[in-house]
């Protein structure tokens, strides 16, 4: 995996987390929810490239 992949996937995570936050502080639950989806997706990828790195 490279470290651009590595930086991606955390900016995602990390973009999620800014949404959630700005949805929990505006009452916004559709962007609280995308938030979680982002971190979700982000933590996934994350995974799933530590797998294939383990197997190098």
């Amino acid at each position: 995996m490279s470290a651009v992949d590595k930086i991606k996937n955390k900016a995602e995570e990390l973009m999620g987390q800014g949404k959630e936050a700005a949805g929990d502080a505006t009452d916004n639950r559709d962007l609280k929810a995308e938030g979680q989806a982002d971190q979700a997706s982000g933590n996934a990828k994350q995974a799933g490239e530590k797998v294939k790195d383990i197997f190098k």
